[in-house]
């Protein structure tokens, strides 16, 4: 019986609507973030309490990451997938996406 409900759940699993894709994209440059396709803009200097929320309503919840050979300011590293921003008490400072970085980065 048990494996017969799940059987049942897999199937109607299999059967849910995929996910839409993020209505919009960030894209990094050398000032912070590029909102597209709007063209709005997540500066450097922003309060973390106006850029973690933006990216977690977008990009799904974030994911806290080690500081390890950061600048002492830096008291927060966030990921969203490959996109990792830095955060000291105040201020979005920094981001890095692979082998690319602006600001203050950590390593």
């Amino acid at each position: 019986m048990i494996a017969r409900w799940a059987g049942v759940a897999l199937a109607l699993a299999a059967c849910a609507p995929e996910l839409p894709a993020p209505s919009v994209t960030f894209h990094p440059d050398a000032d912070g973030l590029e909102v597209r396709p709007s063209g709005l803009r997540v500066d450097f200097g922003r309060a973390p309490s106006g850029v973690i929320p933006v990216l977690d309503r977008s990009l799904g919840a974030h994911r806290s990451v080690a500081l390890r050979r950061c600048p002492e300011e830096i008291v927060q590293h966030l990921a969203w997938g490959d996109l990792v921003l830095s955060f000291t008490a105040h201020r979005f400072v920094g981001w890095r996406q692979g082998v690319d970085s602006a600001g203050q980065v950590c390593g």
